[in-house]
């Protein structure tokens, strides 16, 4: 680890993601696919969906779109402070009931295994 960095915990980001589907249980069984880019600066610089329109309206509506952007750029900012890679690109997968990330290389073009994941 280097100066400044905190160690990775593993666990973070599925607990947060776990918390997030449980809040929002209505939204679980909706599809949907979140690409996201950070900046040099460790925040969410942007997020790209793919959904069908009804239920981003109703995740726009309730809250859920914000907060899942608001933990995005946490995660982002999380694993940048422990200098845990890749940090920059990823996609945020809602399906059937389970809500994951999957990080990218900064290139974008070579997908790392899913580290977390909302399963339970």
């Amino acid at each position: 680890m280097g100066a400044g960095e905190t160690e990775f915990d593993p666990d973070f980001e599925s607990l947060r993601l776990g918390m997030l589907l449980r809040q929002f249980p209505e939204h679980a069984d909706g599809r949907c696919e979140v690409r996201f880019a950070a900046d040099d600066e460790a925040r969410l610089s942007h997020a790209s969906w793919s959904t069908n329109i009804l239920w981003y309206v109703l995740a726009s509506d309730s809250g859920c779109k914000t907060y899942l952007m608001e933990l995005v750029d946490s995660l982002i900012r999380y694993r940048a402070q422990c200098g845990h890679v890749p940090w920059k690109n990823g996609i945020v997968y809602i399906d059937a009931g389970s809500l994951r990330i999957e990080w990218f290389v900064d290139d974008g073009e070579d997908a790392q295994a899913a580290d977390a994941s909302g399963e339970e």
